[in-house]
């Protein structure tokens, strides 16, 4: 029996499912509507589709690596309880090391990628309706190096920070500490040389306009001034500048320096840190109380 688009939005209206999986249950059942919407309750579909409105900002990070490849994951809850759930863990662990396997270009590659059988998709399909809150694979990393290069790896609260950072030479201990650093104190750039001209330029604007108004500078002349703005800018930037902060390790130097006493240096580094860009909702107990009785 040939599908035909209003049969598809017809089952997508019952079910919430996707289009495309509204389509392949019509196929399955020959076109019945019935039959396509059991289907998809027997798949788990519909009752994952239900609860794709949700906000997922819970969950966890995980990193995975092989041989000169990393992999970075976050996979998405809606409360922390479940994020603890074997089931969860479980898909997690499954998943990030499909994607270092398969190394897919983007989210909608990993969410197509096979694993014994069944798409990462389906994986994260059954997990929402199993588990019975929204499942979501939110984003990942690919990370590279080269032969004599090391990468650090840690993992903060069970995988609620994640870092990786890319060492050369290669060297275990220094690795897995500027790994705690990123991890730590949340650096966005490795060094001064890798900050773009703008971030500087935005951030000497504000300093110039904190300096203008300040009435205590406002008799010092303008070579001070710059100066003073200069002394800000610099600053301000090394906090946000994995060279320029202080080492967690030894607070008596800068990580600049501590690589430079064991020869090593950082060529990159990623971090994640779970729900980050994700706006919560906020629940308000008292009125839901209210609302249920109205």
């Amino acid at each position: 029996m040939a599908i035909t688009a209003a049969m598809v939005k017809e089952l997508r209206e019952m079910t919430g499912a996707g289009m495309m999986d509204c389509k392949k249950a019509l196929t399955e059942c020959d076109g019945d509507l019935t039959k396509a919407s059991e289907w998809l309750r027997e798949k788990g579909i519909s009752k994952a589709a239900k609860k794709a409105g949700r906000i997922a900002a819970e969950g966890l990070a995980k990193v995975v690596t092989d041989g000169n490849w990393a992999c970075m994951v976050e996979m998405n809850s809606e409360t922390d309880f479940v994020a603890k759930n074997e089931m969860f863990l479980t898909g997690l662990n499954t998943i990030a090391n499909a994607i270092l396997a398969n190394k897919p270009a983007d989210l909608d590659a990993a969410l197509a990628i096979d694993v014994d059988g069944q798409t990462v998709n389906d994986i994260i399909v059954n997990e929402t309706a199993t588990i019975g809150e929204k499942i979501t694979l939110r984003r990942f990393q690919l990370i590279e190096k080269a032969d004599g290069e090391c990468f650090g790896v840690y993992a903060h609260n069970g995988g609620k920070i994640v870092a990786v950072t890319v060492v050369t030479p290669e060297n275990a201990e220094v690795a897995k500490f500027m790994a705690m650093q990123v991890a730590s104190m949340k650096p966005e750039y490795v060094s001064r040389d890798a900050m773009p001209a703008e971030v500087v330029e935005k951030e000497r604007h504000v300093q110039m306009e904190i300096v203008k108004n300040d009435p205590s500078l406002a008799s010092k002349p303008e070579k001070v001034l710059a100066g003073i703005v200069e002394g800000r800018v610099s600053k301000s930037l090394q906090e946000i500048c994995l060279m320029d902060q202080i080492y967690f390790m030894d607070q008596g130097q800068k990580v600049g320096q501590y690589l430079k006493s064991v020869g090593a240096s950082v060529k990159a580094m990623y971090r994640y840190t779970v729900g980050e860009g994700i706006e919560k909702r906020q629940e308000n107990f008292a009125e839901e109380v209210a609302n249920a009785f109205k």
